[in-house]
């Protein structure tokens, strides 16, 4: 099943190019269950064999993934947080809790952002608690697309080296996301000290 897929992926991206990568990465970042995984690795192996570009592969799936971030940052905003303001009370989500959640963002979005666009079942979804808690719109920009961009560079550099190789390349998509878990927590760790060193600093 897994090979009739990216035989498809890799059809279709061919038939529609860049603009296919956008929309398919549009869809993974959103709402929609549809893996990175199977998305740009495809789109390497056709920069390998010099049918596409490796750099606007990238820069495809980043404006796909930046879009798709966007999409849910503004329904959380428009949606989300009124919902949560007329009927949290009966959800047991308050007023102070929308107010924390508004702290914690202001204080440790961009961390949070970058963070969460690196682990596989939180990327898509990392958006709506920052749409909902009004998160600075140009840090989220900016820490999405370089959270999004490391993990599509990533898959794209998997998929020029490895190629069609439906084995080899499972085996290194998993690999890659236990690196990106990894990666993950050591960013998370550098950034708490970080912060205990300038609190420090401030007294």
């Amino acid at each position: 099943m897994f090979q009739h897929l990216i035989t498809w992926i890799v059809v279709t991206i061919g038939r529609l190019g860049y603009p296919g990568i956008v929309v398919l990465m549009f869809l993974e970042s959103s709402f929609f269950p549809f893996p990175s995984e199977v998305i740009i690795p495809p789109a390497g192996y056709l920069a390998a064999r010099g049918e596409m570009s490796f750099t606007l592969v990238v820069i495809s799936g980043i404006a796909g993934s930046l879009l798709g971030a966007l999409f849910n940052y503004w329904i959380s905003l428009t949606l989300g947080r009124p919902f949560f303001e007329r009927y949290g009370r009966y959800l047991l989500i308050g007023e102070k809790t929308l107010t924390r959640v508004d702290r914690f963002f202001d204080e440790h979005g961009h961390i949070s952002t970058l963070v969460g666009r690196l682990l596989p079942g939180i990327r898509q979804y990392i958006s709506l608690p920052a749409g909902m808690a009004r998160m600075d719109l140009p840090l989220f920009v900016i820490f999405t697309s370089l959270g999004a961009g490391l993990w599509v560079l990533v898959l794209a550099t998997v998929g020029y080296l490895v190629g069609y190789n439906q084995e080899l390349l499972q085996s290194y998509l998993h690999k890659t996301v236990w690196a990106m878990v990894c990666l993950s927590v050591i960013l998370t760790i550098g950034y708490l000290v970080w912060r205990r060193k300038k609190n420090r600093g401030t007294k």
